[in-house]
């Protein structure tokens, strides 16, 4: 195991970017630059196989476990990818397409766990992150993965509009909670630690059974308990898991597979 080739920053070039979550913009490696630095680093001599896969209705995604071994070390992340439909009817394009995507994910987060790709989630990369072409973006200056009231929010972005005006006043109608004095204009959440335990801040309703049985069964994987699943929900969403809306179970989601 080459530990120095693993854990080279990639080239700016290489680095892309796509939407996050609450529209701020996200830096990603591509798969195939994956693999080669696993190539690169292990001589070839790596494998790469899927545990187990499940489909998920409720979030219209498919997830997978995968398994990345290279010598006697093995390392194990989940990937996720929301479900490709024909605009028209709704139909599934190509499930297999999607499993492969989410497979990729998988594969990314598990070579994460070997040092490929760390630097764009340290705090000491170049602050804004990187644009496609290399250069620094003109955003908002936020830690890779955000903040909410100086909380850490799923992969990238302000929950409260960040640096926007605050409206000062209580959340509209179905987004539900009162503001914190900060809220971004143009109608963006609150805080939500005020809202009704049957409302939610993006008026999507509650969780599912089975999102909330899967952000169980993730925390369970993780080694943590129901304190901290609870503690880390208030923090990141103003509320206990059980009262989590169906997008915010969705970023809850994500956020435990990136971790």
């Amino acid at each position: 195991m080459n530990r120095q080739i693993l854990e080279k920053p990639f080239n700016p070039e290489q680095i892309k970017q796509r939407e996050g979550n609450f529209g701020k913009k996200l830096d990603y490696i591509e798969g195939h630059a994956v693999i080669q630095r696993l190539n690169d680093a292990f001589d070839a001599d790596w494998s790469f196989a899927i545990i187990q896969h499940e489909t998920l209705k409720e979030t219209d995604e498919v997830i997978v476990q995968g398994e990345l071994k290279a010598g006697n070390v093995v390392k194990m992340q989940f990937g996720s990818s929301r479900i490709t439909r024909a605009r028209e009817s709704g139909d599934i394009i190509s499930l297999a397409d999607d499993l492969k995507a989410a497979a990729t994910d998988a594969l990314k987060k598990a070579a994460t766990l070997f040092g490929v790709g760390l630097h764009l989630y340290r705090n000491d990369r170049p602050q804004g992150g990187y644009s496609q072409q290399g250069s620094q973006r003109n955003s908002d200056n936020l830690p890779p993965k955000g903040n909410c009231n100086g909380n850490n929010l799923p992969a990238g972005g302000n929950r409260n509009g960040s640096n926007n005006p605050g409206n000062g006043g209580n959340g509209s109608g179905s987004n539900g909670g009162n503001g914190n004095g900060g809220n971004g204009s143009g109608g963006s959440n609150g805080n939500g630690n005020n809202r009704p335990s049957g409302s939610d801040g993006n008026g999507s309703g509650r969780l599912s059974a089975k999102q909330y049985q899967y952000i169980q069964r993730l925390n369970e994987d993780m080694g943590k308990n129901s304190a901290d699943l609870n503690k880390k929900c208030q923090e990141m969403f103003g509320t206990v898991a059980q009262f989590l809306s169906k997008g915010d179970a969705s970023a809850m989601i994500e956020y435990m597979l990136a971790q």
